[in-house]
């Protein structure tokens, strides 16, 4: 038996010829690359890697080693390819991808749609984002709001995508699926829920509360104080807010925001009833058209996958190899397929940049099916 010294000595040597034969692979694997650019060849052989790595496969002596000479390989082919997704961005062999830049969003004319009434987080969200002149416009469902900016009622949406506390907001993924809009922007708003009444009314007298069930949720331990109150649960919580104003019944409250208490002239019981001092949601703005502005820095997808070991690894090397920084991963059920899902990525960079193009070509050739969500400044900048 040899000493560790020794044994390490010849690993470095091994190495060392490993390193010069990948380099010398890469080298052959760029050859192919300008001959599949010249002859207008994709890039992704899927018969051709099976058969290789069969071939890898037979030719291991020790069964033990099978399965890992296999996944070397695959990662080899793996490096192989995306580095001829880089030649082919690099030469100009350009993805259609019909995203147009523009100068700004706004215009003379802009309307925007969101959901809910007015004193909603959604109003406050857009209002910040666009300004407080806009012209707009509130509707009851999300779904609404998609139709009015498909139909041109109103040429942006603005709708909540996703809060710190609760999560995503399921519904708005799927109508991103659904519909032919696009992400063009987003905002943050801070999230602070207030207790609110009529003029005159005080906590002693509350009997009913009024909002969304998000939000009753998230005000859990201040309900709790309270058992004896009866929570009904809201749309909106800017609905809930202009019920109870319209009303004027003393014995009920709303819990919304103090945007919204301004709004319907109710006043403040209590500021800060949810739980974390934290809460915060983002909401997307969308449009219809395929548009982004010089300052987008952040790229949305949705891929569907082969529902296979490894598929979504393989998906995502293609972010990491070009160097890209992954913010957001979520997942959603494909309708009637059992146990699929279809995945919705966020990560940083702009649809001009080199490594960007390279790692959309090759998460376009091995998806099932890839689109472009949009293209937009992050709000966290």
């Amino acid at each position: 038996m040899g000493s560790l010294e020794e044994y390490r000595a010849q690993l470095d040597e091994i190495d060392r010829e490993i390193v010069r034969l990948y380099e010398q692979r890469m080298q052959v694997s760029e050859e192919v690359a300008e001959y599949k650019i010249a002859n207008g060849r994709t890039v992704l052989d899927r018969q051709r890697e099976q058969e290789k790595l069969r071939a890898v496969e037979s030719m291991v002596w020790d069964e033990r080693n099978r399965l890992g000479a296999r996944e070397l390989f695959e990662q080899l082919m793996s490096s192989s390819r995306k580095r001829q997704y880089q030649m082919m961005s690099e030469q100009g062999a350009q993805m259609q991808s019909a995203f147009t830049q523009v100068a700004s969003l706004t215009g003379q004319d802009t309307r925007v749609v969101f959901q809910g009434a007015a004193g909603s987080y959604s109003e406050a969200a857009m209002k910040n984002f666009f300004g407080e002149s806009v012209e707009s416009f509130g509707v009851e469902t999300f779904r609404d709001a998609m139709i009015s900016i498909e139909e041109g009622a109103a040429d942006y949406a603005v709708l909540p995508i996703e809060n710190s506390t609760a999560g995503i907001v399921s519904e708005n993924y799927d109508l991103l699926v659904e519909f032919e809009n696009y992400i063009v922007g987003e905002q943050i708003i801070r999230i602070e829920h207030c207790l609110m009444s009529v003029p005159g009314a005080d906590l002693d007298g509350i009997k009913r509360v009024y909002s969304h069930p998000q939000s009753l949720a998230q005000s859990e331990r201040f309900l709790q104080e309270h058992l004896s109150w009866q929570q009904i649960g809201m749309k909106n919580n800017a609905f809930a807010a202009q019920k109870v104003a319209s009303e004027k019944d003393p014995s009920q409250a709303a819990i919304a925001s103090a945007y919204a208490a301004k709004a319907y002239g109710l006043e403040i019981l209590l500021c800060g009833v949810n739980q974390s001092s934290s809460n915060s949601t983002r909401f997307i703005i969308v449009s219809p058209r395929k548009i982004f502005t010089e300052n987008a820095d952040k790229i949305s997808l949705c891929v569907e996958i082969a529902h296979e070991s490894g598929a979504l690894y393989h998906l995502l090397s293609h972010i990491i190899y070009n160097g890209l920084n992954m913010v957001k991963i979520e997942s959603r059920p494909i309708e009637d397929r059992s146990f699929e899902y279809r995945f919705f990525i966020d990560f940083e960079g702009k649809l001009t940049d080199p490594a960007v193009r390279s790692a959309l070509r090759g998460i376009r050739e091995e998806a099932r099916h890839m689109r472009i969500l949009g293209c937009y400044q992050s709000a966290r900048k």
